[in-house]
This record gives C-alpha cells, sequence and structure tokens, in this order.
C-alpha cells in the first residue's frame, strides 16, 4: 500500500514506558554530558560572531629587488678553447679580476703577429693616401700653371692679331699712296710727252718720266702683294688662337681627367684605410676577449664549463656568479581572482623557510616570526604556473629581515584586508566569492 490516507500512519508509541529510557534519564553524567554539548554548542556560535581578517595568501621565493643584483653566468664573447683557470667554485672575486684564459680556434685568428701586420697595413694605406693627396695637389697646380700659360698665350696671340690689323691698315694705307704716286707719275708722263710732241721738251725727260710710271706701277703690285700678306697674316693670328684654346683645353681636360683619377684612387684608399682601422680595431679587441673577466664583485657559485682544451662556442655560459652586494627581496605568486585586490605600496606579512614562525592567518596581531614587506611591483602577464608574480621589498618602517637570509630560500606571504565576522568568511568561501578589499580611509581622502 502507498500509505497516502491518513488513517493508515501508524501511530508512534513513547518510550518512556520502557525502563532502560527510564534508567537514562536517571542518570547524573548524562546530564552533565548534555550540557556540554549545549556548551560547546553555544561557544561555537558565538565563534562564528568573532571578528577574522581577510587575507590573501601567497608562496614563493626570496629574491633580489634589482636585476643586477641576481645571480648571473658570465658567458664568452668569442669561440675559443680552455686555456687556464685562475678560479674555483666559493671564491670571491673583485670586478676585472680574471676567471679563465682561452686560446683561439678558428684559423682567421690564429696568427700571433695579426695586430701588428694589420697595424702595418694602415700605415701603408695611410702613406698612399697620402701619397694620393699629393698627387690631386700636384695636378691641381699644374692645371693652375696651365691656365697661367693659357692666358698669357692668347694675350700674345691677341697681340699679335692687333699687330695684323695694324700692319694691314699700314698697307692699306701704303697702298693709296702707291695708287697716288701712279696717278702722279700717269699725269707727268702725259704732260712730259704733250710737251714733247710740241717741242717744249725733250725726248729723254719723256722717257724719265715713262720709266717712273712703270716704277710706280711695279709698286703698286708690290704693295697689293704686301696687304694680302698682311690679310693672310691676320687670318693666321685668328687661327693660332683657335688652336692655342683647343691645345690647352685639352690639356686641362687630360690634367683633369688625372686629378679625378687621383681622388677616386684616394677615396678608394681612404674607405680601405677605414675598413683596416676597423679591423686594428676589432683584432685589438679580440685579443682582450681572451681572457674572461668578471663583471662585478661576487661569489663564484658553479662552474658550468670544466677542464683544459674543451672548446666552447661564443655566447656559451662558463660560470655563475652571485653579486655580493644585493637589496633583498621577495617574489610571489597570488591567483587570478586575487589580483584586483593587490595594490603596488601595500604592505603585506612575510615569513620564510627555516625560520621559527607562528602564523594565525585571521589573526596576524597574535601571530610570531613574521616580516613587514611592501609591495614594489605588480607582473602584468599571467606566469607559467596560472598565477601572477608580484615582487615584494622589506618595509623600513618594521624590523629588518634576516641577515642569512639565501636567494632562492621559500618564503610565504600574506596580504591583510578588510576584517569580517568568521561566519561571514566561511559563507563567502563556500560560495567562492573574492575577499572584501580594505580601503583606508586616509588614503582616500589624499
Amino acid at each position: 500500500m502507498l500509505n497516502i490516507s491518513d488513517n493508515n500512519k501508524p501511530k508512534l508509541q513513547s518510550l518512556d514506558k520502557y525502563k532502560t529510557i527510564q534508567n537514562l534519564n536517571n542518570k547524573a553524567q548524562y546530564k552533565v554530558l548534555n550540557r556540554i554539548i549545549a556548551l560547546i554548542a553555544l561557544i561555537g556560535i558565538g565563534a562564528l560572531f568573532l571578528p577574522w581578517t581577510q587575507n590573501i595568501s601567497g608562496s614563493g621565493a626570496v629574491t633580489t629587488l634589482k636585476p643586477n643584483q641576481r645571480p648571473q653566468s658570465i658567458q664568452s664573447v668569442i669561440s675559443g678553447r680552455i686555456e687556464k683557470w685562475y678560479v674555483q667554485e666559493g671564491d670571491f672575486v673583485n670586478k676585472g679580476d680574471t676567471i679563465l684564459f682561452i686560446s683561439e680556434i678558428k684559423e682567421d685568428y690564429m696568427d700571433p703577429n695579426l695586430v701588428e701586420n694589420t697595424k702595418n697595413q694602415v700605415n701603408a694605406k695611410k702613406q698612399s693616401l697620402q701619397s694620393y693627396g699629393s698627387k690631386v695637389t700636384t695636378l691641381s697646380n699644374q692645371i693652375s700653371s696651365i691656365e697661367i700659360e693659357k692666358k698669357l698665350k692668347l694675350e700674345q696671340a691677341n697681340n699679335k692679331i692687333k699687330q695684323s690689323l695694324l700692319k694691314i691698315k699700314s698697307d692699306s694705307i701704303d697702298l693709296v699712296a702707291a695708287k697716288t704716286h701712279l696717278k702722279i707719275a700717269n699725269t707727268q708722263y702725259n704732260r712730259s710727252l704733250q710737251l714733247n710732241l710740241e717741242g717744249l721738251k725733250p725726248m729723254t725727260d719723256v722717257e724719265e718720266k715713262r720709266l717712273k710710271l712703270q716704277e710706280v706701277d711695279a709698286k703698286i703690285i708690290t704693295q697689293e702683294n704686301k696687304l694680302l700678306t698682311s690679310k693672310n697674316e691676320y687670318i693666321n693670328s685668328k687661327v693660332e688662337t683657335n688652336r692655342i684654346n683647343a691645345e690647352y683645353a685639352e690639356k686641362v681636360a687630360k690634367a683633369q681627367s688625372d686629378q679625378y683619377t687621383a681622388l677616386s684612387n684616394q677615396y678608394d684608399t681612404q674607405a680601405q684605410v677605414s675598413k683596416l682601422e676597423n679591423q686594428y680595431a676589432n683584432y685589438s679587441i679580440r685579443n682582450g676577449m681572451y681572457y674572461i673577466k668578471a663583471a662585478q664583485n661576487g661569489y663564484i657559485n658553479r662552474v658550468l664549463q670544466s677542464g683544459i682544451g674543451e672548446t666552447i662556442k661564443e655566447g656559451t655560459p662558463i660560470v655563475t656568479v652571485m653579486p655580493a652586494v644585493y637589496d633583498i627581496a621577495v617574489e610571489t605568486y597570488v591567483s587570478p581572482i586575487d589580483l584586483p585586490l593587490i595594490r603596488r605600496g601595500e604592505k603585506v606579512r612575510v615569513w620564510f623557510d627555516g625560520w621559527p614562525t607562528i602564523v594565525f592567518s585571521g589573526w596576524p596581531d597574535i601571530s610570531y616570526g613574521t616580516f613587514g614587506g611592501k609591495i614594489v611591483a605588480i607582473e602584468n602577464f599571467i606566469s607559467d604556473n596560472g598565477k601572477y608574480r608580484v615582487l615584494i621589498a622589506p618595509d623600513k618602517n618594521e624590523a629588518n629581515w634576516p641577515q642569512r637570509l639565501n636567494i632562492g630560500a621559500g618564503a610565504q606571504t600574506i596580504a591583510l584586508l578588510d576584517t569580517v565576522p568568521i561566519w561571514f568568511e566561511i559563507w563567502r568561501t563556500l560560495n567562492g566569492f573574492p575577499p572584501n578589499y580594505y580601503k583606508n580611509e586616509t588614503k582616500a581622502k589624499k
């Protein structure tokens, strides 16, 4: 039957009629137990209203505040063969101390006189560069001399042209005078001939005038020849001027061509000098890289490459060095849900592995062995472990951190937030809600 009806419900009988039950109620120890249970229940209920400080816990390790103070590896800039060690693990080294010596393994740099030979090449090229410079200067002087000589030659040719013009003018005047003499001689001859016909002049006088006429006529031909010769000399003078211009232009062009060639060789030699000087500087610097030195004061932690005769490549870590002076800090990791509650400058509590500590996360006032810290950096990108990295520095207003802390030692952190009742914290934890971010009123006013 389904026992749906009220009439079908069985009636429960009281147990008080049994003697055993009656004996239980009469025993005193059971009454005390009931009172203890009731008292514990009241205490538990009251404890739910006690204050509880919310916090964000994290775990991490001891590190340094500045990157240059963290353990670092010394690497070889060049490849080589290990020849000699000058340190061992645990030694203290100062900045610039030699750690080991390596020898060359590349055939391009095996010449022991490589630097000196390169320097000699640089000096030879510099002398060649000076020779080209002197040649350029000499050709410049030669071009100037050619220009001066050309100027003088042109002045000489122009003077010759002027002389030819003056000679042409003089010969023209002489030709005009000869023609005038011819006209006079012809008139005198005609007059003498007329007078001879009239019987006034003898025949000898006529013959003299005729001879004189022929002489004057011959002078005209000679003078015309002189005039043509003068004109020909004038033309030759102009041709000589053109020849001088062409000749010296060719000389200047040849000298300039030689000058440009010398300049080109000079620039090419200058580039070779710069290249050789670069090689010389590189070789000199490379010689100093055979001795691998310490970058700063510190202790040799571990030798990563060992033995004599072992070859290493460039960029290969050789030893790790821990700086002697460093500012200690703690790097811890917090969950993404707690990241919005973290702020730079907020105070946290830190305790370290190996140091006596009693921690009550909800009651920080009664904790023992914790140290004060302050958040100085928060990483904006999630780490490989799925959490965000937070860097904590010592709080200068509280007790100093232990001096014998080693880099890499474990550390635990607690960031204190709001104070709430215990029941609220239990309820928040069961529901997965984030803690309440505690805002200082003084900071908010600022």
